[in-house]
């Protein structure tokens, strides 16, 4: 709120959807370096001997590709295959870790939740747990309001890393994580992000939370560096193409037309939703699809928009936005999947008018290549 941040409740907290304006903030993360705090976000920890093959059960993944230190993404699925959450998964290793981290003696791993989800997925996970024949030897920690998380996304977010960072960040790979010292606070940190740019994310506890927050934004002052909010953070990761849940993937959408075969590991031997999810996986096994679409006429679509070819309803916009790096309409939508193909031309109906469009990869922007 110092910072003139426009407040706004958001699943049990006030959050900052814009702070000097959502075209700015984005324009700062594709073209320099933009600071994110997330801390709404939960923080789950997994610990005991009986761990890793508990989540190897519990998510799509294959949590048995882990090494130390390795992060993925993954999703929680119920047993028809709808989503209960898309997550990050970390692999942490047997040391005892910092205050918030310890559990169970064995291998510990943390699962990153999205906030609106926090008490429905550990009472799933608690719930799985229970009816484990390895449950007994599984401690699961709810540790959210003990940690946060700040992110930090850009082109120049690796230059603040190298400034801020006692290790050296260029040896942190991408979906890799490490424990060190940041502007003096000890933390676990990460290299994924959610916009489509190179990043970091750093997750102190919260005592340190303001501490590391105004030294970042001190840091990164001479690479024009900007704090933001919900507002482009939307409108980043739709251009990146990234899913959100409540809208691309909820309790009613099955995670494959959703678009994440690429994270369901059915080489994997058994998991919770695969009998429903592996017969979407097949040809024909779809009805609808996630795509991207893209405004070939001045307009904006929104959630909710139909979606129309040949005078029929075809489908419905679940995310959309005007991107300020393409200057054009944008969305992802659920259309059938007779209609899903790159080049489909198709109409999104905004305030009842058809507006001209056309189905493109769901991946609108790609940062170049370093």
């Amino acid at each position: 709120m110092a910072l003139g941040a426009k407040m706004v409740p958001f699943a049990g907290f006030m959050m900052p959807v814009q702070y000097s304006g959502i075209r700015q903030e984005h324009e700062a993360v594709r073209k320099a370096v933009g600071l994110f705090d997330v801390s709404h976000m939960g923080n789950f920890f997994v610990t005991g001997k009986g761990a890793r093959g508990f989540l190897q059960r519990a998510t799509v993944n294959n949590v048995e590709k882990l090494k130390e230190m390795d992060a993925q993404y993954s999703a929680l699925c119920y047993h028809n295959g709808t989503v209960v959450d898309d997550i990050l998964v970390y692999c942490l290793g047997p040391e005892s870790g910092a205050p918030g981290e310890r559990g169970a003696p064995g291998e510990r791993f943390k699962l990153v939740v999205n906030a609106s989800n926090i008490d429905k997925d550990f009472a799933w996970l608690e719930n799985l747990r229970k009816e484990d024949p390895q449950g007994a030897d599984v401690v699961l920690k709810n540790a959210s309001e003990e940690l946060g998380i700040l992110s930090l996304q850009g082109p120049r977010a690796l230059d603040v890393a190298r400034q801020v960072m006692e290790a050296d960040p260029t040896q942190v790979a991408t979906y890799k994580a490490g424990r060190g010292k940041v502007l003096g606070v000890d933390t676990l940190y990460s290299r994924t992000g959610y916009t489509g740019e190179d990043g970091f994310e750093f997750f102190p506890e919260n005592k340190d939370l303001p501490t590391l927050w105004n030294r970042l934004l001190e840091a990164g002052s001479r690479y024009g560096i900007m704090p933001i909010g919900l507002g482009a953070r939307d409108t980043l990761r739709l251009e990146a193409g990234y899913s959100l849940y409540g809208h691309e993937l909820t309790d009613k959408t099955n995670l494959i037309e959703a678009g994440l075969a690429w994270i369901t590991d059915f080489t994997k031997g058994d998991f919770v939703g695969r009998p429903a999810l592996e017969p979407k996986s097949r040809p024909g096994g779809m009805e609808r699809r996630v795509v991207g679409i893209e405004l070939l006429e001045l307009a904006i679509p929104r959630e909710g928009c139909i979606i129309r070819a040949g005078g029929k309803d075809v489908g419905v916009v679940t995310s959309g936005t005007m991107s300020p790096t393409l200057n054009k309409g944008i969305a992802m939508a659920y259309v059938d999947v007779a209609y899903g193909k790159i080049g489909t031309e198709l109409e999104v109906m905004i305030r009842d008018s058809g507006k001209k469009a056309k189905v493109v990869s769901r991946n609108f922007y790609k940062r170049a290549k370093a």
